[in-house]
């Protein structure tokens, strides 16, 4: 049992790079499941709002970035609402979890690119708008991470960033901690087959800088106007972040 928590607990550095490399490419083929399971279908209705929160409307025959991108849910919302007319760029640096969503994305305005937020293979200013879900408290470095997606944003572009947090409620948030620590694990553990991935979810959201603190990482990182709201209690945050026009 001590070697599984040393193995969960997020490491720094490459090693982190690693480690969550590692993690994401074994649990990619069960990963659409247990995010709709864990979450109750919760999920969906963050992604839908993540996608509200945009400001797609103002260029939609843009080419938008996804970056951790995963099996392409956040894609999918983008690239299916009505009135979207341009292109996803979908990037991970997990390149199975691209692979095991690929039937999904069959004749969509969707581009896999298996690539690493922190070295996006793109030129600056290439995309209209950005958005992350569920990946920024991976990355080995955060700072690096921000500062790489308002690099490849045009002026004027949004980044929305949708990732977990807790509740700030204290009876929701034994409740969520409880449900988060206790059963998410096992529960992730035995449908996964994975040893320790759902230990690490946890781990890393507790290590993670809450809403305020992400905020201000992103007015460090270049972002105007950041800004963040709670969904469902606490128990997810949506930030939004601008890239000045000039």
């Amino acid at each position: 049992m001590a070697r599984r928590t040393a193995e969960a607990a997020p490491s720094e550095g490459v090693a982190r790079e690693r480690q969550v490399q590692t993690i994401f490419s074994e649990i990619a083929p069960r990963y659409d499941l247990l995010n709709h399971v864990l979450s109750l279908n919760v999920d969906r209705r963050w992604r839908r709002k993540s996608v509200d929160r945009l400001g797609w409307e103002a260029a939609p025959e843009g080419t938008y970035l996804d970056a951790c991108a995963g099996t392409y849910d956040l894609a999918l919302e983008l690239s299916g609402r009505l009135g979207f007319s341009g292109r996803v760029v979908a990037a991970d640096f997990a390149c199975p979890m691209l692979q095991a969503g690929s039937g999904k994305v069959a004749g969509a305005p969707v581009d896999p690119v298996c690539g690493d937020t922190l070295r996006l293979p793109f030129p600056d200013g290439t995309f209209a708008g950005a958005m992350v879900g569920f990946g920024v408290r991976n990355l080995s470095g955060l700072g690096a991470g921000l500062e790489e997606l308002h690099r490849v944003l045009a002026p004027g572009g949004r980044l929305v960033i949708l990732e977990f947090t807790e509740p700030p409620n204290p009876l929701l948030r034994r409740l969520y901690l409880f449900y988060f620590r206790r059963i998410l694990p096992l529960v992730g553990g035995i449908v996964s087959g994975h040893p320790w991935a759902y230990t690490y979810l946890p781990e890393s959201v507790k290590e993670f800088p809450g809403p305020d603190a992400l905020a201000r990482h992103m007015e460090e990182a270049g972002f105007q106007e950041a800004h963040w709201s709670l969904l469902t209690g606490g128990i997810a945050a949506l930030h939004v972040g601008t890239k000045a026009k000039g």
